[in-house]
């Protein structure tokens, strides 16, 4: 029941771009696709952080139509960084993305000349950061069934003046997910980033990543070296190997699909003794940082970024399909070219007819 289960779902992901060809009006006010594995191992509903990177808006603004959409009361902490408290869902953050100007934003003005120069270089630095340096809104989590439930703000935001990654060449401007994962499993987390590094190539065409994203190294695959590795079907490490052969390959934040927080959540000191980087937040999801923020865009909202990331979801929960795309994909990769012409992701989109 359970493969036979798996196998009708995988044939409604391949449905896909018939889905996202309905119109934003169909679309809007629609529950985000279900993925198969609902509920973590508490049996309790699976939750989605989101994370938007936009510009076009002061801060103060975008928490003023947040706060009006949703609900709560606006917390200013510094310059850089507001909260808006007790909204419907709970707490939003609203903060420059630039980690230096808010650790400078919060220490206590002081008095003398040095005190003085380093609050007009941190004016200055700011004044050009807000040209280039996105805000971003880090949304809390939200079980899975309610989250389109943000898209009145995100079509408020838009009205309000919101831009996304599309407006400039040096807007390399991201939608992030932070997927719950339905159990900790080592096996289960293999799975994740195994669906993911085969499914990498064809991601990147249907999500159409924008050139300043591609250019800029926030959204990096996994290394060739350890994807084979992970795909191999042999590969069956424990929750300690796991984390120690990722952190040996991919001891960076910027991988389109980055299990740091999930792995510092896991073992923090592991983590903590590789990766010193207080932007790592520990917490049980996948880090999911491929789509683009089009929020500019008529329309634009969650749906099409959730259904390419259910692909995803799909293939993990049918490991005997997974095994077999894993050891196609290895063949590739042990080629004497590799993929030279990058025929992979066509060939990937087969599996899913």
């Amino acid at each position: 029941m359970r493969r036979a289960w798996h196998i009708q779902a995988w044939v409604e992901y391949a449905a896909l771009h018939d889905l996202m060809s309905h119109t934003a009006a169909d679309t809007a006010n629609r529950p985000l696709r279900q993925p198969s594995r609902r509920h973590t191992q508490a049996h309790v509903q699976r939750r989605l952080g989101v994370e938007l990177e936009l510009t076009g808006l002061s801060i103060e603004r975008m928490a003023t139509r947040i706060q009006a959409v949703l609900g709560g009361r606006i917390v200013p902490h510094s310059a850089y960084e507001y909260t808006v408290a007790d909204t419907t869902f709970g707490d939003f953050a609203v903060e420059l993305d630039y980690a230096y100007l808010k650790a400078r934003g919060r220490e206590e003005g002081g008095s003398g000349f040095w005190d003085e120069i380093a609050q007009l270089s941190d004016d200055l630095l700011g004044a050009v950061a807000k040209h280039i340096v996105p805000l971003e809104i880090v949304a809390p989590p939200i079980v899975l069934d309610r989250v389109h439930e943000l898209h009145p703000l995100i079509a408020d935001l838009r009205a309000a003046g919101a831009r996304g990654t599309n407006v400039s060449a040096i807007y390399a401007f991201g939608l992030h997910f932070n997927i719950e994962v339905p159990d900790t499993a080592p096996e289960t987390l293999l799975d994740y980033m195994r669906a993911f590094a085969v499914a990498f190539d064809w991601l990147k065409r249907v999500s159409a990543i924008d050139i300043s994203r591609r250019v800029f190294p926030y959204i990096q695959p996994y290394t060739t070296p350890y994807v084979r590795r992970i795909c191999d079907t042999a590969y069956k490490p424990d929750q300690t190997t796991l984390i120690e052969d990722y952190l040996a390959a991919n001891a960076s934040r910027n991988r389109a699909l980055d299990m740091l927080p999930l792995f510092a959540w896991l073992d923090a000191e592991r983590v903590g003794a590789v990766v010193d980087d207080a932007l790592v937040k520990a917490r049980p999801t996948l880090h999911y940082r491929l789509p683009n923020c089009e929020i500019e865009q008529p329309g634009w909202d969650l749906h099409p970024a959730w259904e390419h990331w259910c692909v995803i979801e799909e293939l993990a929960a049918d490991r005997d399909r997974l095994d077999m795309i894993c050891a196609d994909y290895c063949d590739v990769l042990d080629a004497p070219l590799g993929d030279p012409f990058g025929r992979w992701g066509e060939r990937f989109e087969q599996y899913l007819r």
